[in-house]
């Protein structure tokens, strides 16, 4: 195991997120539109915040593979050798017909070894526990990966964020129209959790419980049901089937190691 030089969280660390549109941040846009947010850009912020400056990296890319992700965003992160880095993939691939939760987990193994083996301490994931809807023939795979996970992050002594513990996570609030990506509230909750997992005190609490809300009428939830299956799960599942991915022209988009500050 690869042992640390000093405070992790401190002036000047650096922080490269690598993964899929999870990492990316789809669902919490900007405000000027340009780019996603996400978790990882608002825990940057908060790390900033907290020690003043740290130098920041996002490789994440919508759509991608844990294969891609591997090849594509790891040599990279193991150039810039940084302090810490986040690493998030396999949804995608448990996502598509014959996902193997276990070749997804020696994959994962693997790589988080060279990470470690090069001295970055590493943040892993499980994900949130929702097995309604379209995830309800899938969650067992899911819940198969994330036991792996878990088992990596021990074996490594990798710092882990629980999100199927979350319970706050599984409120319909905490996604966005589409149902498969984070909404912009559901992001921040997270920022906060991953805040807290690496010790990075925060003003708010990732688990304040949501208000009350009026129920949905029937009516209209149907309506919305049909407005999804069209805008958001046939396309979904045309590009599962014609072999594209929504990142397939898209870059990273922070691809290098530059400032955040708290006076951002």
């Amino acid at each position: 195991m690869a042992e640390s030089d000093g405070p992790l969280i401190r002036q000047g660390m650096s922080l490269v997120s690598v993964g899929d549109s999870f990492t990316e941040g789809v669902g919490d846009p900007y405000p000027d539109g340009g780019s996603f947010r996400g978790w990882a850009d608002r825990l940057a912020e908060h790390l900033a915040d907290h020690v003043g400056e740290i130098g920041y990296a996002n490789l994440a890319v919508r759509g991608k593979l844990m294969r891609q992700i591997v090849t594509d965003q790891v040599p990279p992160v193991l150039e810039m050798a940084p302090d810490l880095v986040t690493l998030s993939a396999g949804g995608n691939d448990l996502l598509r017909p014959g996902g193997d939760p276990e070749r997804m987990a020696r994959i994962l193994d693997h790589t988080v070894g060279r990470l470690r083996a090069a001295g970055s301490q590493v943040v892993l994931f499980t994900g949130v526990n929702i097995g309604t809807g379209y995830m309800r023939g899938t969650i067992g795979l899911f819940a198969r990966y994330y036991m792996n996970v878990r088992a990596i992050a021990d074996k490594y002594g990798c710092f882990l964020v629980d999100q199927w513990s979350m319970d706050v996570l599984t409120d319909s609030r905490a996604w966005d129209e589409d149902r498969l990506h984070m909404s912009s509230e559901g992001h921040r909750r997270l920022a906060l959790r991953v805040a807290g997992v690496l010790d990075v005190p925060v003003a708010e609490r990732w688990d304040e419980p949501w208000p009350e809300q009026e129920q949905v009428p029937w009516s209209r939830a149907r309506r919305d049901d049909l407005a999804w299956v069209k805008d958001s799960l046939g396309p979904w599942i045309g590009r599962r089937l014609t072999g594209r991915s929504s990142g397939d022209a898209l870059t990273a988009k922070r691809p290098e190691l530059t400032p955040v500050t708290k006076d951002r």
